[in-house]
């Protein structure tokens, strides 16, 4: 987080958030009976967590990943050569399982 906080980068974190409190992590609001301009809030927010969330499913179905023993900056190049393997469409609406 330090890194997106030094380049300025905002960040979409679900409710269990619990890191640093810091200007470039936002996250919905929470409780009960939330003003309708929160609710607005909080959809705006799903709809742009929601295809980072997608692609996460979609890169968990892949079982190279599930037993990966290799550093992270490795693990990164992997996820990004399936991203670009997988069509967009399949890859962001989760519309096929590829596995």
């Amino acid at each position: 987080m330090r890194e997106l906080e030094k380049a300025g980068i905002l960040t979409l974190a679900d409710k269990g958030y619990q890191g640093a409190d810091t200007p470039v992590v936002i996250t919905p609001y929470k409780g009960r009976n939330k003003p309708e301009s929160q609710k607005q809030a909080n959809r705006s927010h799903a709809r742009l967590r929601a295809p980072g969330e997608r692609a996460n499913a979609q890169l968990k179905s892949w079982r190279i990943l599930h037993k990966l023993r290799c550093s992270p900056n490795k693990a990164s190049h992997l996820a990004k050569a399936i991203v670009v393997v997988i069509p967009a469409p399949t890859l962001v609406r989760g519309l096929a399982s590829v596995s």
